[in-house]
């Protein structure tokens, strides 16, 4: 038994779909499975292509009519009798393998390159953190400048301002 199946939505590219598809076909061990990304109409599909017996096509049918991976968006799945090649899902295995790796490998590169920068960063936050310490050293010695002011009673406050206005002459 072959079938062609459609997956449709507006997110169905780059969600891991493929992926998705073969690992289903490998626990229902699909002989056949072919898939590829298309667009149609300014709608995103996977077109899966699947041979083996009914017993194995149809709960793989219906775990992708029920389940998608996490971030697709999907509108509808089709499907529909086929008869042209499908290729073996050993080799689908092979290239899903391979296209992963072509993402992965930038990332990783990325990665790499940002972690270059960490013992810069690192220096700088010493930088600041010494600064920072010196600034609070500062603020203390400030306080304790101004703390005998803190401590006076309403009653000197007022024998002061009393002073002051003698000196000026104020009563």
């Amino acid at each position: 038994m072959k079938l062609k199946i459609k997956i449709t939505g507006p997110k169905v590219h780059d969600v891991g779909y493929r992926v998705f598809l073969l690992k289903n076909a490998m626990n229902l061990a699909l002989p056949g499975l072919s898939t590829y990304n298309w667009e149609e109409n300014g709608q995103q599909e996977v077109i899966a292509l699947v041979e083996g017996d009914e017993a194995r096509i149809a709960p793989f049918l219906h775990t992708i009519e029920k389940n998608k991976p996490e971030l697709a968006e999907v509108s509808k799945v089709t499907s529909e009798p086929y008869d042209g090649d499908v290729g073996r899902t050993i080799e689908m295995a092979m290239l899903c393998s391979f296209v992963q790796l072509d993402k992965a490998i930038p990332l990783l590169l990325k990665i790499q390159e940002n972690t270059a920068v960490i013992p810069r960063i690192s220096e700088d936050i010493k930088a600041v953190r010494k600064t920072g310490d010196a600034t609070l050293d500062e603020i203390k010695g400030m306080r304790e400048d101004i703390q005998p002011g803190y401590g006076m009673t309403l009653r000197q406050v007022q024998s002061d301002v009393r002073a002051i206005k003698e000196r000026l002459g104020m009563q």
